[in-house]
């Protein structure tokens, strides 16, 4: 880690390069001063293995609370469980709908470079799922995507099936800590998908996952609670739903609710978004101040550039400490 963190220091001086640095020494200054930080998820960033650097910051308690899109929750552990049986395509920008095809017929699912495989992948955890489901159903319990994760997880039927290093999967690290993965738009998910599927077929309830509404409930007590003697600040890889729906916990809290809270305490973006015809996922930090959601003090970045290539140098530099 210190080869890398000497390597940036040296190079990365101007440009998008020296806001990575900035964005950087900030996020430790603030983890430094015993202030909390929350990362956001968007994009395929489990598909990109993005958990053998975001792993270690979660169990080194650099990570204390996390959104992540569906994708992202279930193809960390996609990844972790059927590694080996996945299919990398470099030529990926040059297929041709046929070439799509031919995936698609031989059960791969395509994400950039990378094919997932269907029944090794998908179907072997769907038929976990579903017995979580499925259980919870009968007893009339009700719990949120990622606490089914976990439960998965912490029951060990996993374990013989795995083909990484379990270290470098996010979702360990976070089962392990304890923290709370917020998952808002589930259903735009793999296993959001077969949920539904077996809703509508009559094999599980749909109330025995929480609601997206729920959740930001649950967000707010985690926000009020973590902020009571800490400040949190917000580091986003992407836009969409990961990003958009916690942010705005604090004008919930201040303008809806009516009471105080602090407002996030460091943003950070990393995004390709640019802020043109309405892309709120590519809103700049100052517009966020109209909205009541950082402060004029607020430490903000924005790196526009690739988040596989930028995040983890970040945190590997955020780790050399």
């Amino acid at each position: 880690m210190g080869a890398i963190k000497d390597f940036i220091t040296h190079h990365y001086r101007h440009f998008n390069s020296a806001v990575v640095i900035d964005a950087a020494q900030s996020y430790v200054d603030h983890i430094d001063r015993g202030d909390k930080m929350f990362v956001t998820l968007a994009g395929a960033m489990s598909t990109a293995e993005l958990g053998l650097s975001l792993a270690e910051m979660i169990r080194q308690g650099k990570v204390h609370g996390i959104c992540s899109t569906g994708a992202n929750l279930e193809e960390d552990i996609f990844n972790l469980v059927a590694h080996n049986q996945y299919k990398r395509v470099p030529n990926y920008r040059t297929l041709s709908d046929d070439d799509e095809l031919e995936l698609l017929a031989g059960g791969w699912n395509r994400v950039t470079d990378t094919c997932i495989p269907e029944e090794e992948a998908m179907r072997r955890i769907e038929r976990r799922m579903l017995d979580l489901w499925k259980a919870a159903s009968e007893k009339g319990e009700r719990y949120f995507p990622y606490e089914y994760m976990y439960q998965l997880i912490e029951s060990g039927v996993l374990e013989e099936w795995y083909e990484i290093d379990p270290r470098n999967a996010w979702l360990l690290a976070a089962c392990e800590r304890k923290l709370p993965v917020f998952v808002p738009g589930w259903e735009d998910s793999t296993l959001g998908n077969v949920f539904v599927a077996a809703a509508i077929r009559g094999d599980v309830n749909y109330n025995c996952v929480k609601s997206g509404l729920e959740l930001m409930g649950e967000l707010v007590d985690w926000y009020k609670t973590n902020t009571q003697d800490t400040s949190i600040g917000f580091f986003q890889i992407g836009g969409g739903i990961a990003g958009d729906f916690p942010i705005c916990v604090v004008p919930l809290i201040q303008q809806d609710l009516k009471q105080d809270c602090r407002l996030w305490g460091y943003f950070c973006q990393i995004s390709d978004s640019t802020t043109s015809y309405g892309s709120y996922s590519g809103a700049v930090p100052n517009e966020k101040i109209t909205w009541g959601k950082l402060s004029v003090d607020t430490p903000r970045f924005v790196i526009e550039s690739d988040a596989t290539i930028v995040a983890p140098l970040i945190f590997a530099y955020v780790l050399d400490q």
